[in-house]
């Protein structure tokens, strides 16, 4: 038979454990969680936020809600100090911004109010090459075509982290191609219209976003477009044809120190679409967050919905990539000044 005391003791440990827990759930409860999306509407970035709106609160605690507020500008920039120093670090707004937007802190732009190791990575669902296009009606029909050109293609770009601008300049500096960067579209659903119009005649973009929706998906049916080369180690399944970035520089014979900062200008295809959170969000709701993101990408749901969609799910956790920023930003002076008269 079990005591009095003994009961009190096994009482006080239940109600103990339980309230615990009760503090964690209520906090999310009846809440809002905002994610702040650095591009304009309908673009891979808008998708997988609204994707994860829908399942990510799933898996919190208390299953707030979630809404998706677009924040475009500066290639992401805007979002970028949005989060670092306006929003509040209080576990109830996180956000996407483009993978590339580490390169504007590497060389020093004054707008950047930010310092990407202080945000809070929570994870990113997929690792996704660059591939840049152009018109299939142009003159260009190979990368060798663009370096031999008097007059460069025009190519159209959202700002310094847009992927063209990247793109365009690893291309310049590895291979000597140069192009005419068109800038001051707003995002890349934008900027894709622009080559429609035929106001440029080429662009880079990310496989899953070439893959996955219009108006590719209709521009590779019809021809409209040809791939030049992508910017993976290897080639991908999809355009086994298309040379990589690393071929055309075994090719050309690249110099080493010119790889380098290839290499740097390319760490964003690692770092997919990632969600950060604010510097100075709690750690128990950032733990909480981190694990709501992971579980997500394990949901059969979004699985199907993805793969419907044409969307690569290949994730990294954000533990793993705070470190995968801590080593990025921590750059020799050379390659820094390299990269930086590169982006000017």
């Amino acid at each position: 038979m079990v005591s009095k005391t003994m009961l009190s003791v096994l009482l006080a440990a239940f109600l103990s454990y339980g309230g615990a827990y009760a503090q964690d759930a209520p906090f999310y409860q009846g809440k809002t969680i905002k994610i702040i999306a650095g591009t304009t509407t309908g673009g891979t970035y808008d998708r997988w936020a609204r994707i994860f709106a829908r399942y990510m609160p799933k898996y919190i605690p208390g299953t707030p809600n979630m809404i998706v507020q677009n924040m475009p500008g500066a290639g992401s920039m805007v979002a970028a100090n949005y989060l670092y120093g306006v929003a509040k670090p209080d576990g109830f707004t996180i956000g996407m911004f483009q993978n590339n937007l580490y390169l504007d802190e590497l060389i020093g732009r004054s707008e950047v109010q930010f310092k990407m190791v202080n945000f809070l990575w929570l994870g990113t669902q997929e690792k996704d090459p660059m591939m840049h296009y152009i018109r299939a009606d142009s003159a260009y029909k190979s990368i060798e075509d663009i370096i031999k050109a008097k007059e460069p293609p025009k190519c159209s770009n959202s700002g310094t982290t847009d992927l063209t601008y990247v793109m365009t300049k690893i291309l310049e500096e590895t291979l000597g191609a140069k192009f005419a960067l068109v800038s001051g579209y707003q995002g890349g659903t934008e900027a894709a219209l622009a080559v429609e119009k035929g106001e440029v005649v080429c662009r880079t973009t990310r496989m899953a976003v070439h893959f996955s929706r219009e108006p590719f998906l209709t521009w590779d049916k019809t021809g409209f477009d040809r791939h030049l080369l992508q910017g993976g180690m290897k080639r991908d399944p999809r355009v086994p044809d298309v040379p990589t970035i690393y071929e055309l520089m075994d090719k050309h014979k690249t110099p080493e120190v010119s790889r380098r900062v290839a290499q740097v200008l390319l760490v964003g295809d690692d770092l997919g679409r990632p969600m950060v959170a604010p510097p100075g969000t709690p750690a128990d709701k950032v733990k909480i967050l981190r694990d709501a993101y992971a579980r997500s990408l394990k949901d059969p749901e979004l699985l199907a919905e993805a793969k419907k969609s044409g969307l690569d799910v290949d994730p990294t956790s954000g533990e793993e990539l705070q470190g995968v920023i801590k080593d990025l930003m921590n750059q020799s002076g050379a390659v820094i000044e390299r990269v930086k008269n590169l982006l000017k």
